[in-house]
């Protein structure tokens, strides 16, 4: 049987306030929500569900793997996220796409932008 993506699971101090931010940002719907997680998508409804889980630890570094989030008009997702609470890390004009990485509340880093689609070969 093959693996498939079960969830995309955040690390974090307060799981309702991230998931809060997290469900405004992509119209994910609130499922479970207690003081150790919160969960949205788990309905089945869109893709992966995510998952919020309370931990001790603050982040450290920058994170390893991110969401790429496309979207159509760029600058007003980017001022939308802004608004939620995200803090702009910076804006790109590389290899054929257009972004901005921001990061969540918690210092979680994530991108917005314009992903060129490839042909198909």
């Amino acid at each position: 049987m093959p693996v498939r993506l079960h969830s995309i699971t955040f690390d974090c101090a307060d799981p309702a306030i991230l998931a809060g931010f997290w469900a405004a940002l992509t119209g994910y719907r609130m499922g479970t929500v207690n003081p150790f997680m919160a969960e949205l998508g788990g309905d089945g409804s869109v893709g992966p569900r995510m998952v919020f889980i309370k931990v001790i630890e603050g982040k450290a570094a920058k994170n390893r793997v991110h969401l790429d989030l496309g979207v159509d008009d760029l600058e007003g997702e980017v001022d939308r996220a802004l608004g939620l609470g995200a803090e702009l890390v910076g804006r790109y004009d590389e290899w054929g796409a257009t972004w901005a990485t921001l990061r969540d509340p918690e210092g979680n880093e994530f991108c917005i932008g314009h992903h060129p689609v490839a042909p198909h070969s």
